[in-house]
């Protein structure tokens, strides 16, 4: 297949899907702080071991396009209400509209895109369907974790955002893949 990773598609993709729930555990439960020392470190792994060398630049790019679509969306969803934070935060962190690490989940959901979701993207309705349903229980879980309490609007909007999100990333990687 001319992939020059060190581990095979399979249990890349394996490895792949356990690094982001280790991040995303570390985030929800570990707060800002942790997350600023373990989303490096994930993702420093998931490059080295997952990501093709000739691939590392683009998946990076990747990666920091999702941190800026997190600041959006997420920052966005916090200044109108959605969010309200009672976890400690650094005095540091004060003036973002949300702790540092729900942004550092941008990036470690971005490292599956290419791996252990990939499969997913071959099927539009489904990646929409998935993204409607899964997003929203994610920040419901994550929000009775990490004592973040969502507005009564907010997972319906999660749902609508995560799915047209995950569509249009089908759309994305099918027309990459067409190319």
């Amino acid at each position: 297949m001319g992939r020059l990773n060190l581990l095979s598609e399979r249990p890349g993709a394996l490895l792949n899907a356990g690094l982001f729930q280790l991040g995303w555990f570390c985030c929800v439960l570990g707060g800002s702080t942790a997350a600023l020392l373990a989303t490096p470190l994930i993702l420093a792994v998931h490059l080295w071991l997952i990501v093709p060398m000739g691939e590392r630049l683009r998946e990076l790019r990747w990666l920091a396009a999702f941190v800026a679509l997190g600041m959006v969306v997420d920052g966005s969803l916090s200044l109108a209400g959605g969010y309200t934070i009672t976890s400690d935060t650094p005095d540091w962190a004060h003036w973002l509209p949300l702790p540092v690490w729900m942004w550092c989940l941008w990036p470690l959901f971005a490292s599956t895109i290419h791996h252990a979701l990939r499969w997913l993207w071959q099927r539009p309705w489904l990646a929409a369907a998935g993204g409607a349903i899964s997003a929203p229980l994610s920040y419901y879980g994550g929000g009775q974790l990490a004592n973040v309490t969502l507005a009564d609007w907010l997972l319906p909007a999660q749902a609508l955002i995560w799915g047209c999100l995950c569509l249009g990333i089908a759309r994305l990687q099918g027309h990459a893949e067409r190319v």
